[in-house]
């Protein structure tokens, strides 16, 4: 998950225009989204202009979330053990982050891998280039032996950065951030990084484990409205960068537990009949009361699921690291056989 008041305003590239232009027209604008013919959704993407990732590093450090500390804690105690499995008899470890933002827990691995070998190339890839700026700069104050190679982009856009890098490779996926996708578009994506890597390449997923609904949802919908600012900043940004008029307070943010999805979902739900007008494409959308825009799921799962997933794709899951109260897993899984 990533107030509009206070931003600084982002200027988006033509490329930026057209991805938020595509999202809002499949999603908000289509016939299978239009009112009556099915739920209208924003890609969760979206969430992560400059003011989104400094509101979603505040959600890190919520009481109610506990992915990221338990995260953290895991590779506190595991982070040499998972770098040292990962770089196996290999010359050398680089480590790539898909989603990085500012890097904080992935500083912990970086930190073991030059412990181990003495220096680490770092390639984040994330579509905040603030973020980026933002862990660059620590980086290069807190851990000047790691030489970091910043990709601004979606993780579909990186796999060619990834594979020029070359072997062998540590590709991170964590802060259960697999759990915004459905399994099919996880099998695609982690298909795509596995296509750019050589046997014997790692990969480290972090994935939230299911559990009771009730200790989950606070974490998505904490007392002090972090989440809430989070989920609605995305209409500030279309406000801003596609000439939208949405009136932010007529939306609630609403988190819900999907029992036949394990899942959470956020939604962010119109608390008027209203119209939406995009000045940047000319067209408009209707909301009814108690309509819903669907921005973000957040799965959590079983260890068969993780397996599904990871098979699928061509990996295999070799070690996998859990907390004691079983909150959260990471799982290191191995290319055995080039896709």
């Amino acid at each position: 998950m990533t107030s509009s008041s206070g931003s600084v305003p982002t200027t988006a590239g033509d490329d930026d225009l057209a991805d938020l232009a595509d999202a809002v027209r499949a999603g908000l604008l289509s016939s299978s989204s239009s009112s009556g013919g099915g739920h209208k959704w924003l890609p969760p993407r979206l969430f992560y202009d400059d003011e989104g990732s400094r509101l979603f590093e505040a959600i890190t450090e919520l009481p109610e979330y506990y992915l990221t500390r338990t995260e953290r804690g895991l590779l506190q105690a595991h982070a040499d053990d998972i770098v040292g499995l990962a770089k196996g008899d290999a010359q050398a470890l680089q480590l790539v982050e898909l989603g990085a933002g500012t890097a904080t827990k992935t500083q912990i691995l970086l930190e073991a891998v030059v412990r181990l070998q003495g220096s680490c190339v770092f390639m984040p890839i994330d579509v905040s280039g603030g973020a980026l700026d933002v862990a660059r700069a620590r980086l290069a104050r807190e851990a000047p032996a790691v030489l970091v190679r910043p990709v601004v982009g979606r993780h579909d856009e990186a796999a060619a950065a990834v594979a020029a890098l070359g072997p062998r490779r540590l590709v991170c996926f964590i802060g259960s951030s697999l759990g915004n996708f459905d399994d099919d578009e996880n099998i695609s994506l982690l298909r795509l990084v596995a296509g750019s890597l050589t046997p014997g390449d790692c990969l480290l997923l972090g994935a939230d484990r299911k559990k009771d609904p009730a200790r989950v949802l606070p974490a998505y919908d904490d007392a002090a409205g972090v989440t809430a600012r989070f989920n609605k900043n995305m209409l500030v940004r279309l406000n801003r960068e596609l000439g939208a008029d949405f009136n932010v307070d007529a939306f609630a943010h609403r988190a819900v537990w999907n029992e036949g999805d394990s899942r959470v979902e956020m939604h962010l739900v119109s608390t008027m009949a209203q119209q939406v007008r995009f000045g940047a494409i000319d067209a408009v959308a209707s909301f009814a009361v108690g309509e819903s825009i669907h921005t973000e799921s957040s799965v959590k799962y079983d260890d068969v699921r993780i397996d599904h997933i990871v098979r699928a794709a061509g990996l295999v899951r070799e070690q996998t690291f859990i907390d004691d109260d079983g909150l959260f897993g990471l799982h290191l899984c191995r290319l055995v056989v080039a896709v």
